[in-house]
């Protein structure tokens, strides 16, 4: 097969050069020259801001709890849907997907309708004698935003995991067994270290973007549960003006999912040499 010359695939390249430069590269070097402003005096007021460190903590305890929730139930229904046929398993996945195809504002607003003071589930609750404002506070509470977010984050973790457990052999569970392994140290030994790679990048993938997350908590929950995201929201909103700190905090909110991404790559470099080693 001839191949192309240089020039020619060059020029098929600039399309997607001039988008990367044009809405990624440009719009970074102008936040990150705007943190940089009046010598980096936004990062600055950030030691010394205790509503900057509880976002920060906040942000932290969300990127963990929903991520971890999300991956042991999508390692639960990855591991139903591997065990079925291929055509129902498709059927599945197009449910399992569809919570992807819809914005963070009909996500919050969907578990208002359900969950809220007014919300079906709240009302039935009460009916059997539970305090409906207990049960609609939960909500609109951090516990409440991570459960939300776990509605999209699920499906991530699914799609993540379910290719390892098809790519995995199943005799390998059956063999182990068969020479007396345990239950719990067959799944430990055998079936853990393979699909250890797509578990951790589940948890980095969902742990990114719930850090990241804004549109569902705004509509949510408001200003009142303390993460970056708000933060940042409250700097730039309509009663405030402050873009160098904007920038900044945009800037460390970035460092964090590169950071968070990077993990899950370093463990899929080091699992890729470990195998090829064997």
């Amino acid at each position: 097969m001839r191949l192309l010359p240089k020039s020619v695939n060059a020029f098929f390249l600039l399309p997607a050069l001039t988008l990367l430069f044009v809405f990624f590269l440009l719009p970074l070097a102008a936040v990150v020259i705007e943190s940089v402003e009046g010598g980096g005096r936004a990062y600055l007021q950030f030691l010394n801001d205790p509503v900057f460190w509880r976002g920060l903590r906040g942000t932290m305890l969300l990127g963990v709890m929903a991520p971890v929730f999300s991956v042991v139930i999508g390692y639960s229904v990855a591991t139903y849907l591997s065990r079925q046929s291929a055509q129902r398993r498709m059927a599945w996945l197009f449910f399992v997907s569809l919570p992807l195809t819809f914005s963070g504002l009909i996500v919050a607003y969907g578990f208002i309708l359900v969950f809220g003071r007014a919300g079906f589930i709240t009302l039935m609750a009460a009916k059997l004698g539970a305090d409906p404002a207990t049960l609609s506070g939960f909500i609109y509470s951090p516990a409440g935003l991570g459960f939300a977010y776990s509605y999209y984050l699920i499906p991530r973790a699914v799609l993540v995991i379910l290719p390892a457990l098809l790519n995995f052999n199943q005799d390998q569970i059956l063999a182990a067994r068969s020479l007396g392994g345990g239950t719990w140290s067959v799944y430990r030994d055998v079936l853990l270290p393979q699909i250890a790679p797509a578990l951790v990048t589940a948890f980095c993938l969902t742990s990114a973007v719930a850090i990241g997350a804004y549109g569902t908590a705004l509509a949510l929950v408001g200003t009142t549960v303390n993460i970056l995201p708000l933060l940042l929201f409250s700097k730039i909103s309509d009663s405030g003006s402050d873009f160098p700190s904007a920038a900044a905090m945009s800037v460390v909110l970035m460092s964090i999912c590169i950071i968070v991404i990077s993990i899950a790559e370093l463990f899929l470099e080091r699992s890729n040499t470990r195998a090829d080693a064997r």
